[in-house]
């Protein structure tokens, strides 16, 4: 059976070159970073070189990549380390109401401790307006925190916009890049942003390594107390394979990161145009063109997406159901509650995530596969009617 792989938002398998570059630090280059001898040193520059290249990947400086075991870390540590370090400035945060679990899940938490929270609505397209963010400014106010891009529904946020009124406000900013760094253009310096998590494995890197971007002058307390290492920000002994991987993998993506927006749009766009011409009932999610170029997310009425991501799997069909980390869940996405739409259509949620090695055969089978699954699964259900085109939001 040929595999069709359509959740590369959930994992990519890691590059040929990447695993080649990895490889002697399993074995050759075993030194710790920290020793001070050769063993050491030449680990430690392997782990400069690989910082480099994440940072050219973002248009930061070496110096300001903090490397983490993952974005759910970088994310957890932008906030709750800048909050402990401005907590004599004030106890206030303002967020969306779409970010991912290790955002939202960060906030509660902080929450419990006293900090205040400003949740921003969205729209019908999953956009926060820069005006709320501006209007939900106070004197309290000590960060700042929305999303790049949405892994759910593709939706691209205006970052430069909300960084600017944040630069002028003098309010740390922060944004969840992990579904963007390696797959579009990011550059912090044009985005005003002050903080930024990334991930290697959203662009063909390791598994369990991540960054953290921290310009220069901004205030931030460590998470994990212990050495030194990153610069006396993340304590530990480094994962000097994943990190030297994430280097290569960065470096890779920002060589062929156009080809392979120009390979994957095309696709994406006739998913988005001819899943809903074959099956009734189906809308696509999120913004019509500020969106992500891998991302197809869809609502297919009157039935269950983990049904169908059953019968699609048998037929080697790899898709999601909304987030990756609640696809097990079996709950409602809060992104989807969030743009309006109703919990009995959310519970129908398709999102399927290209990648460079994905074709147009991948397109053919998905339109050629889905509707009769579809039709059985809407046979099968009380609730179904042929009431016309279902609406999302907009």
């Amino acid at each position: 059976m040929r595999i069709i792989n359509l959740d590369h938002v959930a994992a990519v398998p890691v590059l040929p070159e990447v695993v080649k570059e990895m490889l002697p630090y399993f074995t050759e280059k075993y030194g710790n970073p920290s020793s001070i001898h050769s063993l050491g040193e030449e680990v430690e520059e392997a782990i400069g070189e690989a910082r480099e290249r994440v940072a050219a990947l973002i248009n930061a400086d070496p110096s300001e990549i903090v490397f983490t075991s993952c974005g759910t870390e970088s994310n957890n540590f932008a906030l709750k380390g800048t909050v402990q370090a401005n907590r004599a400035r004030g106890n206030h945060i303002i967020t969306s109401s779409i970010e991912h679990f290790s955002i939202m899940h960060a906030i509660k938490t902080l929450e419990r401790q006293g900090v205040e929270v400003t949740r921003l609505p969205v729209d019908c397209y999953g956009m926060v307006d820069p005006d709320d963010v501006e209007k939900a400014i106070t004197e309290r106010t000590v960060l700042i925190s929305v999303m790049h891009g949405n892994n759910e529904i593709g939706t691209v946020q205006p970052i430069t916009e909300i960084g600017r009124i944040a630069r002028e406000h003098h309010i740390p900013f922060h944004t969840d890049a992990v579904a963007t760094a390696g797959v579009i253009p990011v550059d912090v310096k044009a985005m005003n942003v002050d903080l930024l998590s990334l991930a290697a494995n959203q662009f063909y890197g390791p598994k369990g390594v991540g960054a953290l971007f921290v310009r220069k002058g901004v205030r931030i307390e460590p998470l994990l107390d212990g050495g030194i290492q990153e610069n006396g920000l993340r304590a530990g002994t480094e994962n000097v394979m994943a990190i030297v991987g994430m280097g290569k993998a960065a470096e890779i993506a920002a060589r062929d990161m156009q080809s392979r927006i120009d390979h994957m749009l095309p696709l994406r766009d006739r998913l988005m145009k001819e899943v809903p011409a074959a099956i009734e009932d189906v809308a696509v999610v999120g913004h019509p063109t500020e969106r992500l170029p891998n991302n197809v997310s869809v609502l297919v009425r009157y039935v269950e997406g983990e049904s169908m991501l059953l019968f699609l799997d048998m037929e080697g069909i790899k898709i999601a159901s909304g987030s990756a980390c609640i696809s097990r869940s079996l709950k409602v996405s809060h992104v989807m509650l969030a743009m309006g739409i109703d919990a009995g259509a959310a519970q129908g949620s398709l999102l399927m995530t290209l990648g460079k090695d994905n074709s147009d055969q991948d397109v053919d089978d998905v339109v050629r596969v889905l509707p009769p699954i579809v039709q059985r699964l809407r046979d099968m259900s009380p609730l179904y009617k042929r009431s016309g085109k279902v609406k999302a939001s907009c």
